[in-house]
């Protein structure tokens, strides 16, 4: 059992590092996007599967509450949160578009379109992507290695170099914990002296 402990704590390390040592400027500029949205008047549509749905509903709850500081509310949605519309869509069209006919629905020009992949294969969340894409919404995602392609549709890409499903997961939430931070500092910081 020690020995899973240390293999997996360590792999996951090594991911982390290799992932936030070449993407920070792209992590950066997501962050500014989002800000900037934010000051805009949008709002960020977070979305996901499983894990990656809890992902999403985690990090709007961070904007929507607060991260590190205690500021104003952030307009954050999670579209994996309401049993009633996701059910209904499922029900009454396909599982495909629980996402898409949400955003259709409260997506707007300059609003952020984030979606949460680990395999960039859920069909739900490309489906919501490209609805975002056609409605001029910012889109970024957050996927794994196998997700690359996926990945390439959004304005803002963010790919793990892995294929393992629960150390993408680990990167994404830490991930998405910078990015609220980010936010944050950007937001309600007072600029700094030089």
């Amino acid at each position: 059992m020690k020995d899973t402990i240390i293999k997996a704590s360590s792999e996951s390390i090594r991911i982390k590092k290799e992932f936030f040592d070449s993407h920070y400027q792209d992590i950066i500029k997501l962050a500014r996007s989002i800000a900037e949205a934010f000051n805009n008047g949008k709002k960020i549509l977070i979305f996901g599967n499983g894990g990656s749905g809890t992902d999403a509903s985690h990090i709007a709850a961070e904007f929507v509450n607060r991260f590190k500081k205690d500021r104003p509310s952030l307009p954050a949605i999670s579209l994996n949160t309401d049993t009633a519309v996701i059910t209904s869509i499922a029900n009454d069209y396909d599982f495909s578009d629980i996402f898409s006919k949400q955003i259709k629905g409260l997506g707007a020009e300059g609003d952020i379109a984030l979606g949460i992949t680990t395999s960039g294969n859920s069909k739900n969340v490309i489906k919501a992507i490209d609805v975002a894409k056609k409605k001029k919404l910012i889109t970024a995602v957050f996927t794994g290695q196998k997700g690359k392609k996926f990945a390439s549709r959004a304005d803002h890409q963010l790919v793990v170099p892995s294929t393992d499903t629960p150390r993408i997961q680990e990167t994404h939430i830490t991930l998405g914990h910078i990015i609220c931070e980010l936010v944050e500092e950007i937001l309600f910081e007072a600029p700094r002296k030089k």
